[in-house]
């Protein structure tokens, strides 16, 4: 917060978006601001969708297993039910959300809120996921993070599917996804034809 010379109180609101592929170090990262936050006693709520309950229905948890407690949610529209007087707010697998998860986050800025975003950039076939497109464009603040391909060790494009399914949202882990480059995953593509 900054005090002005009036005593005013102004609250510098931003959104920051942190995507990649699938273990990028995603959600690593927002775990990482977060407890910097908490660490300058600000008062911090993390979401989730409720769907996510691969490691913890209530923990926001990354694959290398560090955790914090979260706020497991169904729609975008609870954020702003549940986040009143909150400098920061943190959401994890954004791109579960539905698309109010844009204007959701822009109130939160104007409200002087710091709003830090995890997500996939894109799905399984290489496509812009759900909200995370929009949500990179009204960032003030955008970090693509990257995992290393398993097949060539060059930076991951993409979270490639090894199992059947055309359903676009399957939870997973490294059972059911790899991180590709761009050139491994076209490869992969052309060869599951």
């Amino acid at each position: 917060m900054i005090e002005n010379l009036t005593g005013e109180v102004h609250r510098p609101g931003r959104i920051e978006v942190v995507c990649g592929s699938m273990f990028s170090g995603k959600t690593e990262e927002l775990i990482r601001r977060l407890r910097r936050a908490k660490f300058a006693q600000q008062k911090v709520e993390i979401y989730k969708p409720a769907i996510d309950k691969r490691y913890s229905e209530e923990e926001v948890v990354s694959h290398d297993s560090n955790a914090i407690m979260s706020t497991p949610i169904d729609s975008s529209a609870q954020i702003l039910l549940l986040s009143s007087d909150i400098d920061v707010v943190g959401i994890d697998e954004a791109q579960f959300f539905d698309n109010g998860l844009v204007e959701v986050c822009n109130e939160l800025a104007n409200r002087g809120v710091r709003v830090i975003v995890a997500g996939l950039d894109m799905d399984y076939k290489g496509v812009p996921f759900g909200p995370m497109p929009a949500l990179c464009a009204i960032a003030d603040d955008v970090q693509k993070v990257h995992a290393i391909c398993v097949r060539c060790g060059a930076l991951a494009y993409v979270s490639h599917r090894k199992v059947q399914g055309d359903k676009r949202v399957m939870l997973g882990e490294m059972q059911e996804y790899e991180p590709l480059c761009r050139e491994c995953f076209r490869k992969a593509q052309k060869n599951s034809k």
